[in-house]
């Protein structure tokens, strides 16, 4: 492991001590702790889109949830807003580097999600027959 890695581990594991050093990962996971954020991401990692392309792209977000999702994502600088003055006004959504740079991140998460969702699912499935009668807290 390199000095960097280190460094960031040892940041990492005392992190919510009040003498610990503000990290961000705080800020960061308050972003893509949100799905639709995350969703966001991956479906603009793909290229830009307009709103409406977003929003069909995103099973089951609402309007109301994907704007306030993209001004959140525009304000982290991760997601450049471009409106165009034509009748009605054109606008498009788009990765900035640093938001394409997260991308990479989150596919591999998602990559990560897909080779384990049935292991996962298996262990759910053991865990309640384990527990089945018992008072689950």
């Amino acid at each position: 492991m390199s000095a960097a890695n280190t460094q960031i581990t040892d940041l990492l594991e005392p992190c919510g001590l009040p003498e610990h050093p503000d990290c961000g990962i705080r800020d960061v996971l308050d972003r893509i702790g949100d799905k639709w954020s995350v969703l966001a991401v991956a479906e603009l990692s793909a290229g830009t889109r307009r709103f409406r392309e977003l929003q069909r792209g995103i099973h089951g977000i609402s309007q109301r949830m994907l704007t306030l999702t993209l001004r959140r994502l525009e304000r982290d600088g991760l997601v450049l807003r471009t409106a165009f003055p034509t009748v009605p006004v054109t606008v498009t959504y788009e990765l900035t580097d640093r938001g394409r740079s997260l991308s990479q991140l989150v596919r591999q998460l998602a990559d990560w999600s897909l080779a384990n969702k049935a292991a996962i699912a298996q262990s759910h499935r053991e865990w309640d027959v384990a527990h089945s009668g018992a008072e689950v807290i």
